[in-house]
């Protein structure tokens, strides 16, 4: 899967870091995909098998970020204790007022991220996951995101989600709502267990772009016939790789950029959540920061 990263083009510089991320987050969603079984100019098109649809997560596709709401079905579940919970909302204010991604914090959140599951077994985490999703997911979704979702699925294209959540949570959720796929944050695991280890990088910014890429050439796909959707300026190298761009509850700097490089927006907020859009949502390295109280918590438990 190495291989394939020069095969296409990139528009902008991505770390090794954030290819190996992106390669590996594409592999993995087509071994689970195997496993699990408004339209202008156009799109989709229907009986087009050069074309798909990328989703971001978190408040695209769903109201707020899918490890916020994790976090909190750990807690109902006694895996954290109440100054846990405290500093886990506040790491979610932080990054939604900030918008900006601290090194330090991103650190933190990667060693968090890999601590909670460090022992523990995927199918585990899977389990959790379809829990979770019944109790704080389903609810959120947005119906008008969905219905774009739907129209691909419709028109005979694969559609998947794309996030910085680790991949087990996003396939969980890509198949509650009937989508192909997920590609997300890959840990290493052996013999179905956690290693403690990432692959790579979370996948986030640059390497969602990869891991679309890398997604493209295993499937054969035409990203200028593709679409992706994000809420986060932090998914421009993402939404630039593909001809058919779109922000959705976009964040105050993709919407400039959005305006600047004609692309269709769609904001299914209520107006006075839409009157917010200059507060960040928590996306990308912030869902991220999110597990990082899950993650001590769950270190702490397992002392």
């Amino acid at each position: 899967m190495a291989a394939l990263g020069w095969l296409t083009p990139r528009r902008r510089s991505a770390t090794a870091r954030s290819v190996l991320a992106g390669e590996a987050s594409a592999e993995a969603a087509r071994k689970t995909s195997q496993d699990v079984s408004d339209q202008e100019q156009q799109f989709p098109v229907h009986g087009d098998d050069k074309a798909a649809a990328f989703f971001d997560l978190d408040n695209t596709v769903m109201q707020g970020a899918a490890l916020f709401h994790f976090g909190r079905g750990l807690y109902k579940r006694k895996f954290f204790e109440t100054r846990d919970l405290a500093k886990f909302a506040w790491q979610q204010a932080w990054f939604r007022l900030a918008g900006v991604e601290d090194p330090e914090h991103m650190q933190d959140a990667r060693d968090s991220a890999l601590s909670i599951v460090k022992g523990h077994r995927v199918s585990e985490l899977m389990s959790i996951g379809e829990e979770i999703y019944d109790e704080y997911m389903a609810e959120r979704i947005w119906p008008g995101t969905r219905a774009l979702a739907q129209a691909h699925l419709d028109a005979g294209q694969k559609v998947w989600l794309v996030t910085a959540a680790p991949v087990e949570i996003a396939t969980v959720i890509a198949r509650r709502l009937g989508l192909t796929g997920a590609l997300g944050t890959v840990a290493e695991s052996v013999d179905g267990v956690y290693t403690g280890r990432l692959v790579g990088e979370p996948l986030h910014g640059p390497a969602k772009a990869e891991a679309v890429r890398a997604l493209a050439v295993a499937e054969g796909l035409d990203l200028s016939r593709c679409a992706a959707y994000s809420d986060s300026h932090n998914d421009i190298p993402m939404l630039s790789l593909v001809g058919h761009p779109y922000a959705i509850n976009p964040d105050a700097k993709l919407r400039k950029h959005a305006r600047a490089c004609e692309w269709r927006l769609r904001d299914y907020r209520t107006a006075r959540k839409a009157a917010k859009v200059g507060l960040p949502a928590a996306a990308g390295v912030g869902a991220v920061a999110g597990g990082t109280a899950a993650a001590i918590a769950l270190h702490r438990r397992r002392r």
